[in-house]
């Protein structure tokens, strides 16, 4: 018998797994809070859908024989199995708490380390110093020092999800087959002061802010399918007259096509003047319910555009701080054009009903 007929009759068994047992392995990998037993339920689950082993070792940066012994373990006790942890270590008593502690913090987040030491005390009776404890919830509980961030208080995201479901998303699937042109208009206020961002540094950078008495306008307009920006500039209001001349230029630049614009409910947009202009262009206006900035994407822009020309930079003159406005506007129709293709895409992040009551 040649070898290589020796070596076909050593292949092993395939390794596969009921849908059940899959299921368990993945929510064990996401819920469970050690990194070593999520390890071990991953490289079972990978090896379940018929990856080798040394490509899971590979991928896992782990040896074979630790992939096999895991097989083996999980063969015979299941993920019971894989979650025991033989190490030698001292295991800290706060892992038999880490169910009730996790129920807490997710109720009402802790606000620094200090605080979350002395709530896991009062949950647990099991007092650690502020290492240890900064230590568990990061390596066991992976929870980060994270910004919160904010959503409008008088959103109703019942209204913001039939608008989006009834109105846009239609809008935009007529957009896309180019029998319609979509565009989002909003209104961005450059204040001439420091735009504070952050940097990688050895010490803590200052920045220099000038009075922040000036301000430069940009009312823009940006097409939800090509991202191409229309926008007009001034240092004094952005008014219904802006929205006019901004009106005009767009149909200029589309002529013969059905436009629709997409804006908030700014009092200079909703007026007489604009539906006006609008009539007389044949251009359709579509309102967003109140307090929605989540569901216009020309929001996304400002706030690259301040990133990347305005963040953690001082411009001594107000001519040289529009200027930097000026280039960023010019770039978002050339070469940030690919980055704006990954930012401006229409999907629009949606607020759950509870988190629109905790806001209230």
């Amino acid at each position: 018998m040649s070898k290589k007929d020796k070596s076909k009759k050593r292949k092993t068994k395939k390794f596969v797994l009921p849908r059940k047992n899959k299921k368990d392995l993945r929510q064990t990998i996401f819920r469970h809070l050690h990194p070593e037993v999520q390890r071990k339920c991953l490289a079972v689950l990978l090896l379940s859908f018929l990856f080798s082993v040394r490509l899971v070792a590979l991928i896992l940066d782990i040896s074979p024989a630790s992939v096999r012994n895991y097989r083996n373990k999980y063969k015979k006790g299941g993920v019971e199995a894989l979650k025991k942890n033989n190490h030698k270590g001292k295991r800290s008593s706060l892992h038999d708490h880490a169910y009730s502690i996790e129920d807490e913090f997710d109720k009402r987040p802790p606000a620094s380390i200090k605080e979350a030491a002395a709530r896991i005390e009062k949950i647990t009776k099991v007092k650690r110093s502020l290492k240890a404890v900064r230590h568990f919830l990061k390596t066991y509980m992976k929870l980060r020092y994270r910004k919160v961030a904010g959503i409008p208080a008088k959103a109703d995201v019942k209204k913001q999800k039939a608008f989006l479901n009834k109105q846009l998303n239609p809008l935009l699937r007529k957009a896309e087959k180019g029998k319609a042109v979509v565009l989002f208009v909003d209104a961005a206020h450059f204040v001439h002061g420091a735009f504070l961002g952050f940097l990688w540094s050895v010490k803590r950078v200052f920045v220099k802010t000038p009075s922040g008495r000036k301000r430069y306008n940009v009312l823009g307009a940006v097409n939800a399918i090509t991202r191409k920006l229309h926008y007009i500039c001034n240092e004094t209001y952005v008014n219904a007259q802006t929205v006019c001349d901004l009106l005009e230029n767009i149909s200029q630049c589309y002529p013969g096509k059905i436009i629709t614009l997409v804006m908030d409910n700014a009092k200079y947009q909703k007026c007489q003047l604009v539906f006006s202009m609008a009539k007389k262009l044949k251009i359709k206006l579509l309102f967003l319910p109140p307090y929605s900035p989540n569901l216009n994407i020309i929001e996304r822009l400002w706030k690259f555009i301040k990133k990347e020309s305005l963040n953690s930079k001082y411009y001594e003159k107000f001519s040289e701080f529009q200027a930097a406005i000026v280039r960023a506007l010019e770039k978002s129709n050339g070469e940030w054009k690919q980055k704006l293709k990954t930012l401006l895409v229409l999907k629009f992040q949606m607020f759950s009903i509870e988190n629109e009551k905790e806001a209230a």
